[in-house]
């Protein structure tokens, strides 16, 4: 998907590239469309007014409501793993700020977003809007039901982190899809889960730190 043509400044386009080249390429990440996707997308648009000095810096930043924008080498290193093609289809729990959605919005044809809080669903839906990405549908709701209308999805991921894997979640994703997301409570990892004809496959990637996921994944039993 396109985006729509922002006034830029040059020092945020600099900004940017520095970013892609000293966070995300000097880390291994090597997928060239997952590069240009963070080359284009401006980060800065995402965060609030007072952070945008910082939009380019190898960290997270608040975005209100107790949430976060996640390090711009961990959307690279999710996206990357989660291995895009143009016609898939992706749903995302935790719109947040909406810039994994405009980075999912430059490599497939279609991606879905649920954001528990609603002015940040709003907010990141007059965004993307304002970008042009009109190939991203945002919903206010909680995500662990996932989206059972637009089902099945290619691919799904997660930007806050449930103690559990939501089961409705794994029932929505299509054979050879696959599944990513920061799971556990005090201590979390991130997991790629495949689904193949004969099952599902599991992979631990790497530690990390996100917001807990909130809503029904607070509550629901452990699965059996």
């Amino acid at each position: 998907m396109e985006l729509k043509s922002l006034a830029d400044p040059q020092p945020r386009q600099v900004a940017r590239d520095r970013m892609v080249r000293e966070q995300i390429i000097a880390r291994g990440v090597k997928d060239s469309h997952v590069i240009q996707a963070l080359r284009k997308v401006p980060r800065h648009e995402f965060v609030p007014e007072s952070e945008r000095e910082e939009a380019y810096e190898d960290h997270p930043l608040p975005i209100g409501f107790g949430q976060t924008i996640s390090q711009p080498y961990i959307v690279a290193f999710m996206t990357e793993a989660l291995t895009l093609q143009p016609h898939e289809r992706v749903l995302e729990i935790g719109t947040g700020s909406g810039y994994q959605a405009a980075i999912l919005a430059q490599l497939v044809d279609k991606v879905f977003s649920i954001e528990i809080v609603e002015s940040l669903a709003q907010r990141a839906k007059e965004t993307l809007i304002k970008l042009g990405l009109i190939n991203v549908t945002v919903r206010a709701g909680d995500g662990y039901q996932g989206w059972p209308d637009e089902a099945p999805f290619d691919a799904i991921i997660l930007t806050a982190a449930p103690a559990h894997i939501p089961q409705p979640l794994l029932d929505q994703l299509a054979i050879g899809g696959r599944l990513i997301l920061p799971l556990g409570k005090t201590v979390q990892k991130l997991m790629l889960i495949r689904r193949t004809q004969e099952g599902l496959r599991k992979e631990e990637l790497l530690p990390v730190a996100f917001v807990p996921m909130t809503g029904e994944a607070e509550s629901a039993p452990l699965p059996e």
